[in-house]
């Protein structure tokens, strides 16, 4: 497959330990489930990536290093190395405004009050890109919506996290192989 073919799926989260099983890195869950157990490697861009074939489309997933609201950084320097155009270009994040479980799928749009997104966009030049949009609900009562993000999944929700993460994976498979629309009409669950 030629170089100008690949893509871009880029999982939004924080690095480290300690924030590994919170809400706002479920797209790091994603990739890595995508990843399926091959190595992530530095790149210098700021992000951790894997090369590899996803249904025997070429791909490269990446990881950026830098917290949730620099993103764009890490995605618009990994975008212009690896040639991907925007509409190439997949970003899987958390989102508070869908159920916990659901997902949905759409290409461009604003941020909705997400940081990593609002980064991207800038970064990118536009908000034409595709997005994963992986359900983590809203937060109880009136907790603040960045402490939510920031908490690991309940007990409840991890008993089907791997499932959800999974599904995801499998959308962002679909949109590689047959486009955004069959994986909406496969994928997207009411929120």
């Amino acid at each position: 497959m030629a170089e100008t073919e690949r893509w871009l799926v880029v999982g939004l989260g924080n690095p480290g330990p300690k924030y590994a099983g919170n809400r706002h890195n479920a797209g790091f869950m994603v990739v890595d489930a995508l990843a399926g157990g091959e190595r992530w490697k530095a790149h210098k861009a700021h992000a951790e990536v894997v090369e590899t074939r996803l249904e025997g489309v070429a791909v490269v997933l990446a990881k950026p290093r830098t917290y949730m609201n620099l993103s764009g950084g890490p995605v618009s320097a990994l975008a212009k190395f690896y040639k991907v155009p925007m509409e190439r270009v997949v970003v899987v994040h958390d989102e508070m405004d869908i159920d916990f479980g659901a997902l949905k799928l759409k290409k461009g749009g604003g941020s909705g009050g997400h940081n990593g997104l609002k980064s991207i966009t800038g970064s990118l030049g536009g908000p034409d890109y595709l997005r994963v949009r992986f359900g983590v609900g809203r937060p109880p009562g009136r907790m603040d919506p960045a402490a939510y993000v920031l908490r690991d999944f309940s007990s409840t929700e991890r008993g089907e996290l791997d499932l959800n993460v999974d599904r995801a994976a499998d959308a962002v498979r679909t949109v590689l192989t047959d486009g955004l629309e069959r994986a909406q009409n496969i994928y997207h669950t009411a929120a």
